[in-house]
């Protein structure tokens, strides 16, 4: 379906975090619409992994068709994450940007980690003016600022970039690694933007981090690990021990495929 921009936007309230988990792949899009989750994000590094591939692998050609494909299998906004906007300059970002919106998108997100490295502060500003320019009234775009999912973790540098994307014209910011309660209160208190944060180990409850004022709360290709640990699991019992334990967990998964698919009939 054509997903609103403007309909995703208001789903991120500050202090009613939007859970918006990352399907990878049409199937798995269907079950969490399913749940009730009432928007979904795309991401990179799951998207790769059912191709067989490592994370940063994707072309856009092939990002934007599992765009595609998943805001024609859904009726709830879907986000795409665009990495870096497959473009080495903001002229390349302006056309990506563009594309995504005519998928029907609701919203993209754009990062500041370009060919290995944190982008200089300037040259990722023009990168993120140029996604607002081309995203501005078609989809809501999210700047992701990746220090400290990169293994730079200097808080102050993290915001003064989400600031300086802000001013670029971002309407929501990002920055994936933050940890602690202290550092996803700084953050969301030094901004005027809705603030979303990446679900791992160690993060703060739903609820607290509603309690500092988080809009928007996703799981990267946390989801897609989850289902290749329960397949290794499954695979490594019926090849090491000879048993089918595993044939408990395959009855609820067909359980949740029979109930989505039914709701896709009656749709």
């Amino acid at each position: 379906m054509q997903n609103s921009a403007e309909a995703f936007a208001a789903l991120h309230v500050p202090g009613t975090p939007l859970l918006m988990p990352n399907p990878y792949d049409v199937g798995s899009a269907r079950v969490l619409e399913s749940l009730g989750f009432r928007a979904l994000g795309t991401t990179s590094s799951g998207h790769a992994a059912t191709l067989g591939r490592p994370d940063g692998s994707i072309v856009p050609g092939e990002a934007l068709d599992h765009a595609s494909k998943l805001v024609a299998a859904v009726d709830v906004p879907v986000s795409a994450d665009l990495e870096d906007g497959f473009a080495e300059g903001p002229a390349g970002i302006r056309a990506i940007v563009a594309r995504a919106a005519s998928t029907g998108l609701a919203g993209c997100s754009i990062e500041d980690w370009v060919g290995g490295a944190i982008c200089p502060l300037p040259e990722a500003v023009e990168r993120v003016a140029a996604a607002a320019g081309a995203a501005r009234g078609r989809m809501v775009l999210t700047a992701r600022a990746e220090n400290f999912f990169r293994g730079n973790p200097d808080l102050d540098d993290t915001i003064a970039r989400l600031q300086a994307f802000q001013e670029a014209g971002a309407d929501v910011l990002y920055a994936p690694g933050l940890t602690t309660l202290d550092e996803v209160r700084a953050v969301v208190s030094s901004v005027d933007r809705p603030v979303s944060v990446l679900a791992r180990a160690g993060l703060p409850s739903v609820a607290e981090l509603a309690s500092v004022g988080v809009a928007r709360i996703s799981v990267g290709g946390a989801f897609g690990q989850v289902a290749y640990a329960a397949l290794t699991q499954a695979a490594r019992e019926l090849r090491d021990e000879g048993t089918y334990g595993y044939t408990s967990l395959a009855a609820e998964g067909r359980d949740v495929l029979t109930a989505f698919s039914a709701a896709t009939v009656s749709r």
